[in-house]
């Protein structure tokens, strides 16, 4: 039963801040988002393929002039 008081003190002052260093730092702002028709703004990511990840960067200014279709499987790759 000590152990457990002794947890839910310590889990306390952690929540309070009160053992912490450092607060974090404020996020910055979002950008706005774009408009319907606008040209969207450079930007890299890391591509993949089903044998892995690539080794360079896939840049949006490759497929300058090109129809680019982005799509997101959030629960690619895992257990869910």
């Amino acid at each position: 039963m000590k152990s457990a008081v002794v947890l839910l003190a310590a889990a306390s002052l952690v929540g309070s801040g009160t053992l912490s260093a450092q607060q974090p730092a404020a996020a910055p702002p979002a950008p706005p988002p774009l408009e319907i028709g606008a040209v969207a703004p450079d930007f890299a990511m890391p591509g993949a393929t089903r044998y892995g990840v690539l080794r360079d960067p896939i840049k949006l200014s490759d497929f300058k002039g090109k129809t680019v279709v982005l799509a997101f499987f959030f629960r690619a790759r895992t257990r869910g």
